[in-house]
């Protein structure tokens, strides 16, 4: 079976990559032992990139930005997928790779852990990363309110708050949570040369359903530029239960995240492209809420141009018009969320 999703962040990667190897921190919330982030760091040292992987040694969904440390030297319970047992280390490395770690703690903790304990002992040399990748993630991580509550995307601000520039990817989930060991190694890998990601700026990648393993009609979604907030963002409503007299959440449209004051105002928003079909959302933005629009971040959506589409006309990688017609076209991408 076919594992595309990780070869497909790698297109999307491409607009940070250097054509130089680049010394590239890898983390998620889905935790160490997930397929995404196993075939993405393999995908990631093919293309001949310098990869260390620092990553929660359980799934972390929903965590945001809380950094969040172990309170036991040990693990108490086995890690995800049975890949660490119980008793272990707190922070450890696979046996068969020194450059792959796990860390019993939320995603930015991981981030923090890399960056201040485990990168100084296997890059001596190396003083920071050149950019830090969080995902792919299962289940899409859209707008301004996911943005605080992903623990993907607090994997990534918590680099850019400390120098380094991130990607978060992150995708409709088909089939949920996978094991690495899952993979088929037959994964197919190709993307261009790409363009440099200016410091302390962030790039948000969100795909639609990708289709390819019951049928083709959503397997080469273009890259469409975005904001995070615009049309179609949701917030969180609280609904109550009679009968067990608890609350879940819901999803509400969100009147305040539909307010462009900073920015590109004629960027879609992420929500409503990739909802309206197959379409992958690319944003790019900055932990600096208060910042204007300013030169580094319509320099990097410049370097997009090549990756990216307007909205006018959208075509896949293999010329397939994906101007309408994902299966979830008008529906509301949840209420899977909160990853």
């Amino acid at each position: 079976m076919r594992f595309p999703l990780a070869s497909t962040a790698l297109a999307a990667l491409s607009c940070s990559l250097s054509a130089q190897a680049l010394n590239i921190l890898l983390n998620n919330d889905d935790g160490w032992a997930s397929a995404n982030i196993r075939e993405t760091y393999r995908l990631l040292k093919e293309a001949g990139h310098n990869v260390l992987m620092v990553a929660p040694v359980v799934d972390n969904s929903g965590q945001g930005g809380r950094a969040v440390f172990s309170t036991s030297p040990t693990l108490l319970t086995p890690g995800e997928f049975s890949s660490v047992p119980a008793g272990a280390p707190a922070l450890g490395s696979d046996p068969s790779d020194s450059h792959m770690w796990y860390y019993n703690g939320t995603p930015a903790a991981c981030t923090f852990v890399a960056l201040d304990h485990v990168l100084p002992r296997v890059w001596p040399n190396v003083t920071a990363p050149d950019l830090l990748v969080a995902g792919p993630n299962v289940g899409q991580n859209l707008g301004s309110f996911l943005y605080t509550l992903s623990g993907t995307m607090g994997a990534t601000y918590a680099a850019v708050g400390r120098g380094v520039p991130a990607i978060a990817v992150s995708a409709s989930s088909v089939g949920g949570q996978r094991s690495w060991e899952w993979l088929n190694q037959t994964t197919e890998s190709g993307w261009p040369d790409p363009a440099t990601l200016h410091a302390r700026l962030t790039v948000s990648v969100n795909f639609p359903t990708i289709t390819s393993l019951t049928n083709d009609s959503c397997v080469d979604p273009p890259f469409v530029l975005t904001r995070l907030s615009g049309g179609g963002a949701l917030s969180d409503i609280a609904v109550y239960n009679e009968s067990t007299q608890l609350f879940r959440y819901g999803d509400i449209a969100g009147p305040g995240l539909d307010v462009c004051i900073n920015g590109d105002c004629s960027l879609p928003g992420e929500t409503e492209v990739v909802e309206s079909g197959c379409r992958s959302a690319v944003s790019v933005f900055t932990v600096d809420y208060d910042a204007p629009v300013g030169k580094n971040a319509t320099s990097v959506r410049h370097k997009l141009a090549p990756l990216v589409q307007d909205g006018a006309a959208f075509v896949g990688k293999r010329g397939v018009d994906a101007s309408a017609g994902s299966k979830r076209a008008g529906q509301r991408p949840y209420p899977w969320r909160h990853e």
